[in-house]
């Protein structure tokens, strides 16, 4: 009996912002992947030669003429996805462009949606870079999301991702920029999809502690808060309207 998991059933997208020296490792590594047949890179408005990089390593390439953030890249690789389906739809897995060749462990995180056990799930890194002050937009996260859906996160921020179609579009309109993790978490629990996490052998590069991370980490931080207040806001709103109608 063949192996359903080399049935070519996956996609892997990758947000991509000047990555030129790892994106053609990662979209090699994410090739190799059983059950992955296609890799979209979205390079959202590199300087570099991020896309030509990553098309030579075998990739689908769509670029934004300008940086237009980390959602509107992902729904960008999701609709290219869409139009190159010629069968069913396939699973999508986001992966960071700088994960290099630990792309390729990307397996464990697929296994559950393949299996239909699972409708989204989440990596847990078994090895932990330096995250240079980063812990307090995670711990933001990770308490939003349970305030809003009542589930614990483990790695709330986590990009490494794989998801059924009708997961992602039961998601959709993504929170903006860096909130569409903390979003895309608490929407799809308080819908009634199952969303595990799973340990994988992945790393980034260390995140650095100059004044570019600083600024990167406070974007973060706003993208983030905004996403848990539009979810609460929602909620009450609902609750408001149900105790209105009663």
């Amino acid at each position: 009996m063949s192996d359903p998991s080399a049935r070519p059933d996956t996609a892997v997208i990758i947000p991509a912002k000047d990555e030129a020296d790892r994106i053609g490792a990662t979209v090699t590594a994410a090739l190799a992947i059983a059950g992955v047949d296609l890799v979209v890179v979205v390079d959202d408005g590199s300087f570099d030669d991020t896309g030509r990089v990553a098309k030579a390593a075998g990739a689908r390439v769509v670029r934004h003429s300008r940086n237009r953030g980390k959602a509107a890249a992902m729904e960008s690789g999701a609709e290219a996805v869409r139009l190159l389906d010629e069968e069913e739809a396939r699973h999508l897995v986001f992966l960071d462009a700088d994960l290099a060749e630990t792309a390729g462990e990307a397996a464990p995180l697929i296994a559950p949606v393949r299996a239909g056990s699972a409708d989204m799930t989440i990596a847990v890194f078994a090895a932990r870079v330096k995250l240079g002050g980063h812990g307090f937009v995670v711990r933001l996260a990770r308490e939003g999301i349970r305030r809003a859906s009542g589930w614990q996160a483990g790695q709330p921020l986590n990009g490494q991702r794989c998801l059924t179609r009708a997961a992602f579009e039961a998601a959709r309109p993504l929170a903006h920029g860096f909130g569409v993790e903390t979003g895309l978490t608490i929407d799809l629990v308080r819908k009634g999809y199952r969303v595990v996490e799973v340990e994988v052998d992945m790393a980034h590069r260390a995140t650095g502690t100059d004044w570019h991370a600083q600024i990167h980490r406070a974007r973060q931080f706003r993208d983030v808060a905004l996403a848990i207040a539009a979810r609460e806001h929602i909620a009450n709103a609902l609750k408001g309207l149900i105790r209105g109608s009663r």
